[in-house]
């Protein structure tokens, strides 16, 4: 070496050293004035920091240990690399003592250290870079420059490296010591929401730098949401929609192409990630190309001519990092324009939905749309540069052959690749049609699930829940049978996939062969490694074709929920000229598109004209259109003829099935409006509400579950109530809001609501109150889709033969029942005593259990850290109890050991001599048969597990979910139910085993790859055993990040598909209420929360693979380098050109390992969650055969309640408090009280819907508790206030177990006077009924609930209010019925119409869960000091109002 630079190395080391020194020096005067303030500031080291500490210390040893070498081989040319280690040895004691400061402002590499890493950079560089010219071009080496050696080709990489390093991170630059807040919560807080990504510099972003916050934070605290920094503005839900939506308005054809629109919206980052794929596909072929110009230089027996050998190997390194960094930059970038269509397309169609007025499209539609078509299109970012990339990779392959076989082989190897394409096409085709059919059984499933988990309440109640898991499991079965199909064809794809090079290298080297091409081993390898790449395209072929058709369906589907809804879009009307009219009635005709109705729903024959300010009244029977006559006013139904409904002001709907949003009281009751304390409470109050929200524990703070499930009919009514007046709305729809509260509390809200706060409002209200008809200034009363009456109250009652007297005197009929002498005198008496007993509704979810603890469950739990191993065990014994892993895994192992040996043996026997090539091919062909036949063995071994395993697993939590108690289904969600029932599902039919299995795949070629090239070179194992322990631990580091990454994106998702599912049943209200942008706000911020957690879940995975992958690229540089300077006497070149060509593939195997190693933890999450829920705790036993009762039993039907005391939590206060009462055989008995007073619970109980803590249930002599569900609940019958229907035919609804004829049926549906109804159809008892029962009114829903009980004959039969949605004449007709159908049993009725209890044998008086009072009605009306009687007295004072 020259003085010069020998002094350049001694001035470094000196100046690193005192640089120490005085830093040293100056610390420790600072050390006790700052000691505090450094531990302000203490943070962890950053993994940058720690890899710079390492490969400072790597050279320093690398150039240590050359000098060691060069002392043991020379002992005098040693000394040139002591200066080398001297100042390397230094730099590394200045990195380890700045990163042993505390605080962050002095973590700061010193200049003299980054100068001598630039200036190590540069010099080895310009040695290099002169040292390969003067050997290609004959230049001689000035005396002025010394020679390289081999640690000064090692380390440029290295050092290169370290310069990068010692750049400042952009996004970290930010957080300097003047923007720096003085608190850690602050810091924390400014750091938490800012787009790290935009502000990252080049290089942070091509090594993905900006996730080191990211990835500290989570290593130091279980991440959460608000941890996860904002996403890049393009991606954000608001800018693509934008940009898609504005692609769209520039199409100028009348036919909206959403395709092109995707494309123009997404054309920019598209054609920035083509160049990346294609940067990486060229790098990758660069490797097969030169592996024959390595394998030449290793068989030379010329060791002098090392240096060619060093320049090939630095080509490779620099070929397969850009091939590495490429690709990472390249996926990522799929991902993120994955991210952007999907955000824009959800924001799209969940527009579209909110705007559609009517029209065919269901709710479970639109779920499909996102759930499946929007997750394909965006999938489809993935696949769409291997529509150019494949010609590409081909046309690369054929010239990499041509070049080293010649013109005719690499024909031979087109027409066998071509071929093998060919045979995997109808493979492919039949993947397609497979995977639809499952898609189809799929959706049938996940519907019928949906629609399940909606009616389980009633299910249980009535026992069926058995018969409905028979048919979901009926429906999964088939679901299976095309899976079984689809996975058992995806082994035969598999097979093609591996089988695939092969045939090519078979049928390449058999003409080769015949055609005595002159063949080498390097040509062999390097043909070799061609084939294995063109595997890629030869499998990517069909699917990409199956993605483009699968991607395609999904467009059009798309395309036309988007163009059907804009030619629906109904025209906004202008405001009214004349001031005082609110609305416009005209003439016309309605009829709602998805019924098969034989005339118009609503026909409008007069026009009316309504004024600001009246109160208008809509009457009629079950069926006539009242709310159809409501839906025509908001323009929800399709008008077939006439000019329209105008209406001029703000309009508020309350409609007659309550819309509950998920959240607290007060948002359901403000909706997006300013908080107005006075106005609020005074509202509060005129809806009845103040005294619920005292007596739940958070007020109007507490929590509503999904659909209000945990709230009863009446206060969801009331909520709604609330809603609607608070917005302070013009003109306010009211549908039947009166029917789902008890007397008073309508005759309350009624002259609060409607007399008082809406006095100066108009009001269109629908009634079956007819005592509410007096206070109206017009009363409209309808009859079979028609106003077959209109005018002023007075006047139409005095029209003896009008509609409306016919519903009058039904009610005075009822009214007579109450009115008894004994009332008389009570009345008399007492003019008021309502006022002293509240009676209001109380549904099944009695609300002193539930709402003790509102907004507990609302929260979906996760796991925290590592996936359990049980996880893992479960699912690989879930199958045959893992008897299939081991031959799975032998299987893989002998594929291995085949291939290779058939790789080595062609290359090893094509030199001259060795063996005659007809035994060299067909040995070749043997080995390369034998190693297909192990890989089709271990694809249907491992079909075989993945069925098996997905069918045990969705056994088990469906089971368990089936077998749940119903405070589950109260507290949880559906849609998380579904999500593990479609999602997490469909991960374990189709993705885990798979997943898992390639871990363990990959495992085993890498294990062999690393032996491999340890025979070639030993030392490259312990490079290796380093190499690992550094990925195990990045591995280590990521997970941590990774997993709850993971976790988050489904609990992500759900929420979003829960606002799509709860704005789409509630769209009319949001549309009247015009709260479109701020749902649709809302909705944007979801989708972007979702956006962001998948943009740093897939972010992070590209940082593992970055680094992971820089390292086993090193390690093949190293293994060249090492070949490179071995003796060639040491090296068989067959199996060092062997070990070259399977270390081309070692960064994608690694990065295949750690992918997968992370991915199957990440995935093993779904595992992890549907394992959640086969641990759900189980009700009691359906049956229980040493307790079983006779057939015949009930006998009498006496229930005895024996000091039953019941309280849903041991942490709550008891509900019921020692009820001790007995309900005579065969007795009709009414049960009243007033707000959570105990009504449900006592019902829940008798159901054991909740187990007593104390004291017992008998009916006839049998204690309930001691036998099973099935058996209590099959013989006991209820109809529950919500009327439940199921999506299928009316036959199906009345008789879902099939067990009675068609002339039964029809005989109940006439007693429950619905049988005009179904016969409007002509399809009678196959009349279809939508989801939810839609298409027919509540009050029908409620009459076919009865016809559905009558059917069932049962002792015990119990009401709760089970027609409150009727008129008062059918009422009265459905009560006779009742009283004749069920003379022979026990009624136990729990109502608000004194009529409903007041001719029964017995009332039970409850309050504060005891009992108040017991006995017959006329005896309790004796006592006119008695709750009974303030009820009653309360009823007749309302009720006698329309009589008068």
């Amino acid at each position: 070496m020259d003085i010069t630079w020998k002094l350049i190395d001694i001035a470094f080391c000196l100046l690193l050293l005192i640089c120490l020194l005085l830093d040293v020096f100056k610390q420790r005067r600072k050390h006790e004035d700052e000691q505090s303030l450094k531990r302000e500031f203490d943070q962890k080291l950053t993994i940058f920091s720690k890899i710079t500490v390492i490969l400072n210390f790597v050279i320093s040893i690398s150039y240590l240990g050359f000098c060691f070498y060069e002392f043991w081989k020379d002992g005098t040319s040693f000394l040139e690399s002591v200066f080398s280690v001297m100042t390397w040895t230094s730099a590394s004691l200045v990195t380890v003592y700045t990163l042993s400061k505390t605080s962050i402002e002095h973590r700061r590499w010193p200049l003299v250290l980054i100068l001598w890493w630039f200036f190590s950079s540069i010099f080895n560089l310009l040695l290099v870079s002169v040292y390969i010219l003067s050997r290609f071009k004959s230049i001689e080496i000035s005396n002025f420059l010394p020679e390289p050696n081999i640690i000064d080709f090692a380390s440029l990489p290295l050092s290169i490296l370290l310069c990068f390093g010692s750049f400042p991170n952009n996004s970290a630059q930010k957080h300097n010591d003047i923007t720096q807040p003085l608190l850690p919560k602050e810091l924390e807080k400014n750091i938490k929401h800012e787009d790290v990504f935009s502000d990252a510099g080049i290089w942070s972003q091509l090594t993905f730098r900006w996730l080191n916050q990211l990835f500290a934070k989570g290593h130091g605290e279980k991440l959460e949401l608000e941890h996860i920094p904002s996403i890049p503005p393009s991606e954000t839900a608001d800018e693509a929609s934008s940009l898609l939506e504005q692609s769209l308005r520039k199409q100028k054809t009348q036919t909206i192409l959403l395709p092109n629109a995707i494309f123009h919206s997404i054309w920019r980052p598209l054609a920035i990630n083509a160049v990346f794929a294609g940067v990486n596909t060229i790098a990758s072929y660069t490797g097969p190309l030169l592996i024959t110009s390595f394998v030449d230089f290793l068989s030379r027996k010329d060791d002098k001519s090392w240096h060619h050998g060093m320049v090939l190997a630095f080509v490779f390194f620099l070929a397969k990092t850009v091939e590495s960094l490429s690709q990472r930059q390249w996926y990522f970038g799929a991902h993120r324009l994955g991210i952007r269509v999907r955000a824009a397309l959800m924001v799209l169609i969940y527009k579209k939905s909110l705007s559609i007025k009517y029209g065919n499209t269901s709710n479970g539609k639109i779920i499909n749309f996102l759930n499946v078509d929007v997750e394909r299109i965006g999938d489809f970012c993935w696949y769409f540069h291997g529509i150019w990339l494949l010609p590409v990779q081909v046309i690369c392959a054929l010239i990499i052959l041509y070049k080293n076989l010649g013109a005719a082989p690499s024909a031979a190897a087109l027409c066998a690749t071509i071929f093998v394409m060919i045979s995997n096409t109808p493979l492919a085709n039949r993947q397609e049609k497979l995977h639809t059919k499952i898609m189809e059984a799929k959706d049938s499933r996940i519907k019928a699930t949906s629609e399940t988990l909606k009616s389980m309440r009633v299910l249980k109640l009535h026992s069926w829940e058995s018969n409905f898991l028979k048919k979901l499991l009926k429906l999964r079965e088939v679901e299976r049978n095309w899976l079984r199909k689809y996975l058992y064809t995806s082994s035969a794809v598999a097979f093609l996939f591996w089988a695939s090079p092969t045939l090519v290298s078979v049928v390449t080297f058999g003409v080769c062969i015949m055609l005595r091409t002159p063949l080498t081993s390097g040509t062999v390898l390097s043909a070799l490694a061609t084939f294995r790449i063109l595997q890629e395209p030869i499998y990517n072929l069909p699917e990409l074709i199956s993605m483009i058709a699968q991607t395609k369906v999904s467009v059009d589907r798309l395309e036309n929920f988007i163009t059907e809804e804009d030619q629906k879009r109904l025209i906004q009307y202008n405001n009214s000229n004349a001031p005082d009219v609110a609305a416009e009635i005209e003439t016309g005709e309605y009829a709602w598109e998805n019924r098969d109705a034989k005339k118009p729903t609503v026909k409008i024959t007069e026009k009316i004209r309504i004024m600001k300010g009246c109160k208008v009244a809509i009457c009629g029977s079950v069926g006539s259109g009242k709310t159809s006559f409501l839906c025509s006013i908001l323009g929800d139904i399709p008008r077939i003829s006439g000019s329209g409904i105008k209406t001029y002001g703000s309009k508020a709907f309350v409609p007659q099935s309550a819309w509950i949003q998920s959240g607290s009281i007060r948002e359901n009751v403000l909706f997006g409006e300013e908080m107005n304390q006075t106005f609020y409470e005074s509202v509060v109050e005129g809806c009845a509400l103040s005294h619920d929200i005292n007596m739940w524990a958070d007020g109007d703070l507490t929590m509503v579950g999904e659909r209000g499930l945990n709230l009863s009919g009446g206060q969801k009514q009331r909520i709604q109530m609330a809603r609607a007046i608070y917005s302070n709305s013009d003109i306010y729809l009211l549908d039947d809001p009166f029917s789902a509260v008890d007397a008073h509390t309508g005759a309350h809200m009624f002259k609060k609501c409607l007399m008082q706060l809406l006095h100066s409002k108009t009001v269109i209200y629908v009634t079956h109150q007819l005592e509410f008809l007096d206070a109206s200034d017009l009363v409209l009363v309808m009859k079979d889709g028609r106003i077959v009456q209109s005018g002023k109250y007075q006047d139409l009652i005095a029209k003896p033969d009008g509609e409306l007297i016919r519903q009058i005197s039904a009610q005075s009929k009822s009214l007579d029942q109450v009115s008894t002498p004994q009332v008389c005198i009570c009345l008399a008496k007492k003019k008021y005593l309502s006022n002293q007993i509240e009676v209001t509704e109380d549904k099944i979810e009695d609300l002193t259990g539930f709402n003790r603890v509102p907004g507990r469950t609302q929260q979906e739990e996760t796991e925290t850290g590592r996936v359990k191993w049980h996880v893992y065990s479960t699912f690989i014994t879930s199958a045959y109890k893992g008897a299939l892993v081991p031959l799975i895994l032998l299987c893989q192992v002998f594929f291995q050991g085949l291939q290779m040996a058939s790789n080595y043996w062609i290359a090893w026997g094509i030199e001259e001599g060795r063996v005659t090539r007809e035994h060299l091919l067909g040995i070749f062909s043997l080995l390369s048969g034998g190693s297909s036949f192990f890989i089709l063995g271990r694809a249907v071994l491992l079909s075989t597990i993945a069925i098996e395993t997905a069918q045990r697993l969705f056994l088990g939590m469906t089971t368990s979910i089936f077998r749940a108690p119903i405070s589950f289904f109260d507290s949880t969600p559906s849609s998380r139910i579904l999500n593990r029932s479609s999602t997490d599902q469909s991960i374990v039919d189709t993705d885990i085993p798979y997943r898992l299995a390639g871990l363990a795949f990959a495992l085993i070629q890498l294990l062999s790859i690393v032996a491999l090239m340890s025979k070639v070179a030993w030392p490259i194992f312990f490079i290796f055993l380093v190499v690992f322990a550094i990925s195990i631990w990045y591995q280590t580091y990521y997970i941590a990040t990774a997993r709850e990454l993971a976790r988050m994106v489904p609990t992500q998702q759900a929420p979003i598909l829960h606002h799509f599912s709860e704005s789409i049943i509630g769209s009319a209200t949001i549309r009247c209420f015009n709260q479109e942008d701020r749902f649709s706000k809302k909705n944007l911020n979801l989708i972007d929360d979702y956006s962001r957690v998948s943009f740093y879940n897939s972010g992070t995975m590209e940082w593992l693979c970055v680094r992971i992958n820089f390292l086993f690229n090193l390690v093949f540089f190293l293994l060249l380098i090492i070949l490179v300077n071995l003796p060639r006497s040491a090296i068989d070149p067959s199996l060092a050109g062997l070990a070259a060509t399977y270390g081309l593939n070692l960064n994608v195997l690694q990065a295949w390992v750690i992918w997968n190693l992370c991915n199957v933890e990440n995935k093993m999450i779904s595992v992890e969650r549907i394992l959640q829920f086969t641990k759900i705790p189980s009700e009691a036993p359906l049956v229980i055969d040493n307790c079983r009762p006779k057939n015949e039993w009930p006998f009498n039907g006496k229930i005895e309640v024996e000091n039953l005391h019941v309280q849903y939590r041991p942490t709550l206060p008891k509900v019921l408090k020692g009820i001790t009462c007995s309900f005579p055989g065969e007795k009709k008995i009414g049960v009243v009280g007033r707000t959570g007073s105990g009504k449900s619970t006592l019902i829940q109980a008798l159901f054991r819907v909740v187990e007593p803590s104390e004291g017992r249930i008998v009916i006839d002599g049998i204690d309930i508790s001691k036998m099973g569900l099935q058996d209590l609940r099959s013989r006991l019958s209820i109809i529950p206030q919500d009327p439940i229907l199921f999506q299928g035919t009316m036959r199906t609804n009345l008789d879902p177990l099939q067990e009675h004829s068609d002339q039964d049926i029809w005989k109940v549906l006439h007693k429950c006077h619905i049988a005009e109804n179904v016969k409007q159809d002509q399809r009678l008892l196959d009349a279809p009924v939508a989801e939810d029962g839609e298409n027919w009114s509540v009050g029908q829903r409620q009459l076919v609930c009865l016809a559905r009980v009558l059917l069932q004959r049962r002792k015990i039969l119990i009401l709760d209010e089970a027609t409150a949605s009727v008129d008062t004449a059918t009422d009265n007709l459905i009560q006779k019925t009742i009283r004749e159908e069920t003379s022979r049993c026990t009624v136990i009725t729990v109502a608000h119409r004194i009529p409903t209890v007041i001719d029964n044998d017995l009332v039970l008086v409850l309050g504060e869960g005891k009992v108040l009072e017991y006995d017959s009605p006329a005896q309790l009306l004796r006592d006119s000091s008695s709750a009974f009687s303030s009820l009653v007295m309360e009823f007749l004072r309302r009720s006698t109002k329309a009589n008068c």
